[in-house]
């Protein structure tokens, strides 16, 4: 008897490694902790219940890494020494999007409501920390993006010297406040800030992609930015393509009835779901989870496209059979996959151009994917029970 899958908590090892293998990359969450070390941790607040915390601070920034990975969490290191991930992540192209958790203004390191030369700091002293790790393990920079709720990413990354690429995650959600004050906050930046202005102040900025809410496509909450409505399908999708010229969009979160629309639009997707068992989608089509990775030429496009509920999982055995991962391409597949996404989306930059920024194993930046939030998906609360 087959047993089912069962997802494993978030931001663990066991579902970030599934995560990586079963998706085109992960994101994932970083704090410091009380004895400046890198923990894998979402919340600002332990999330285990009150009872089982080791002393009366709740936030994470207050305990140092032993406490924590005592408690189950995973350090940062640990996630890194891990043969699995890394051959995945370093070695198969894989993205890892690591995002910076600023602390509450109240815990350690937290610089007070209004200490943004602190937040600023802290963050880049995480970047700094992070650097040392992924040049360590010999994670390649192209496979690898940072980003954060932080207002003063551009000065972070300046401050720590950070190469790899960045950019700030949009709306801005402050670290502090409850689900709705943190909406309304965020509601502000989103109000003023059309996709198209997004695109472009990243751009300035010099950060290497736009991560933003899935809002900012989907009606009606995609009309009410002021200025240019992005949109997955015809000449809203048309246009935005035309904005990007090839700039990546990551949308979270991706859920499973957009997910075939938003990969469509040439947009990379967020997904909660990494259920092997999730293979065909709630709009009716075959669902393929390494659109990067493991990269489907116009044919096998068709093939997808046409498969049926009642035929999916064997066309689903015959594509994975049949299609060559990106990192075992030819140039010849290469130049023709990267010609017919450049047609299709609208990348500006020419096909040979494209390829020689293209190293090794990984796919061109510019190349959709459907990445694991918090490796597997989001789990409920407390992490940790």
């Amino acid at each position: 008897m087959k047993l089912m899958w069962q997802q494993a908590p978030e931001n663990t090892l066991e579902s970030l490694r599934h995560g990586i293998q079963s998706n085109d990359g992960i994101e994932f969450d970083v704090r410091m902790t009380r004895d400046g070390e890198l923990i894998i941790h979402h919340d600002p607040e332990v999330s285990v219940p009150i009872q089982q915390l080791p002393h009366a601070y709740s936030w994470v920034e207050n305990h140092t890494l032993d406490e924590l990975t005592s408690l189950g969490f995973l350090s940062f290191r640990s996630m890194l020494e891990d043969t699995q991930l890394q051959t995945e992540w370093r070695d198969k192209g894989k993205m890892g999007c690591v995002e910076f958790k600023r602390p509450h203004p109240r815990a350690l390191y937290g610089g007070g409501f209004f200490g943004k030369k602190q937040h600023i700091s802290h963050v880049a002293m995480m970047m700094e920390q992070t650097e040392l790790l992924l040049k360590e393990f010999e994670i390649p920079s192209e496979n690898t993006v940072y980003y954060s709720f932080h207002t003063g990413m551009e000065s972070s990354v300046q401050s720590s010297g950070a190469g790899r690429p960045w950019a700030a995650l949009a709306p801005y959600v402050p670290p502090f406040g409850n689900h709705h004050t943190k909406r309304m906050r965020g509601m502000t930046q989103f109000f003023t800030t059309s996709i198209a202005r997004l695109i472009e102040s990243n751009r300035r900025a010099g950060a290497s992609m736009t991560p933003c809410a899935i809002e900012y496509f989907t009606p009606p909450m995609s009309r009410i930015p002021l200025g240019y409505a992005g949109g997955l399908y015809g000449a809203k999708a048309e246009r935005l393509s035309s904005r990007q010229r090839g700039f990546p969009i990551y949308v979270w979160p991706t859920p499973l009835d957009l997910e075939h629309d938003v990969l469509a639009a040439g947009l990379t997707g967020l997904t909660d779901c990494s259920d092997p068992e999730a293979s065909w989608l709630p709009s009716g089509h075959l669902r393929w989870t390494h659109p990067a990775t493991r990269p489907l030429d116009a044919i096998q496009q068709q093939t997808l496209m046409n498969a049926t509920h009642e035929n999916h999982k064997e066309i689903l055995h015959q594509l994975r059979c049949e299609t060559t991962p990106w990192s075992e391409c030819d140039l010849q597949r290469r130049n023709e996959l990267v010609e017919m996404w450049r047609k299709k989306w609208k990348w500006e930059e020419s096909t040979s151009s494209i390829l020689e920024r293209s190293k090794d194993a990984t796919p061109p930046w510019e190349a959709i994917r459907l990445i694991g939030h918090r490796g597997s998906g989001k789990t409920s609360r407390p992490v940790f029970k």
